[in-house]
């Protein structure tokens, strides 16, 4: 009698936590729904209609040859080797400026997190590369690369013109790309830190682990849903990387990324079609990334784990 009584105490347990978790999404659903209505009537028309564009044959240099091609303008796109020349440059750059831009965020963050004298100071020195606008600092460091007057250049052997090849010119491209966006992680990160609960980690400490046991077992396993957020703002930002190859090297050597051809046919070649197909390519790409993300970490992303309560 006892056990069929325990049993239907927890049916009914179970089915009261099962409505509240119904309740909790649709609140979040009705909370959520304004702006996302918003956001959609917002950019569902430019988006169906760069799509448009993109199956017609349109060029403003000869604007009386208009017509309906379908598909045409990506089978030009996907067989022409520049594409996937700018989509390997944007690859690479997304990858290792992401990759370091993680690495020395996280290690700001700590250091901001456990800085105790003039804390104020130290954090908005850190942020001070990431409210400068990107062409300006862009500028800055194209004239410090330009042989005979940059003041980096100077440090090069005579003759060196790095700008003017491809693998300096995308090494200084990431390294512009790194020390301008490298705050922005760390503000994220540090946000995440501010969750880790210190007596677990005195605790830890107690129990022998070191500062590198307590960050890969403790801390990051924490931070873990702060660290998706930020790789995948970073990595979507990075992915359509337009004004620092613009300044620095205008794409030149190889150096185009997908933001940069499209820019180049549509604004330089005139070809609305092609820059409108390139366009949409790079909203496909963008959205498998974003997909991919949610996809191998979704289960960290905040109230993720609502179901396993």
């Amino acid at each position: 009698m006892a056990t069929a009584v325990e049993g239907e105490r927890v049916a009914v347990a179970r089915h009261a936590r099962s409505r509240n978790r119904l309740s909790e999404r649709r609140l979040a659903l009705a909370l959520v729904a304004p702006a996302a209505i918003l956001m959609f009537s917002v950019t569902a028309y430019p988006i169906g209609y760069a799509v448009w564009l993109s199956l017609q044959r349109n060029n403003l240099a000869m604007p009386d040859d208009t017509a309906f091609v379908g598909l045409s303008n990506y089978q030009t796109i996907l067989t022409d080797r520049y594409w996937w020349t700018a989509l390997a440059v944007t690859l690479g750059i997304t990858v290792v400026s992401v990759s370091l831009e993680f690495v020395l965020g996280l290690a700001l963050a700590l250091v901001m997190h456990r800085t105790l004298v003039g804390r104020g100071v130290v954090r908005t020195a850190v942020l001070i590369p990431y409210g400068i606008v990107t062409v300006v600092a862009s500028y800055s460091w194209y004239y410090a690369w330009t042989p005979g007057t940059g003041y980096l250049a100077n440090l090069l052997p005579h003759g060196s013109a790095p700008l003017t090849q491809q693998i300096p010119s995308l090494g200084i491209v990431v390294l512009a790309e790194v020390w301008k966006t490298t705050p922005f992680m760390s503000l994220l990160l540090l946000a995440g830190l501010s969750l880790v609960p210190e007596d677990l980690l005195r605790a830890a400490q107690v129990d022998g682990a070191g500062p590198w046991r307590r960050l890969v077992r403790i801390t990051l396993p924490i931070i873990k849903p702060a660290v998706v957020v930020a790789l995948l703002f970073r990595t979507l930002d990075a992915f359509r990387i337009f004004d620092n190859i613009y300044v620095l090297t205008d794409g030149a050597n190889n150096t185009d990324s997908v933001s940069i051809l499209g820019y180049d046919n549509l604004f330089k070649g005139f070809n609305v079609g092609l820059g409108s197909a390139i366009s949409v390519l790079i909203f496909v790409c963008v959205g498998i990334i974003a997909l991919v993300y949610i996809k191998v970490f979704g289960a960290a992303a905040p109230g993720g784990g609502l179901d396993g309560r």
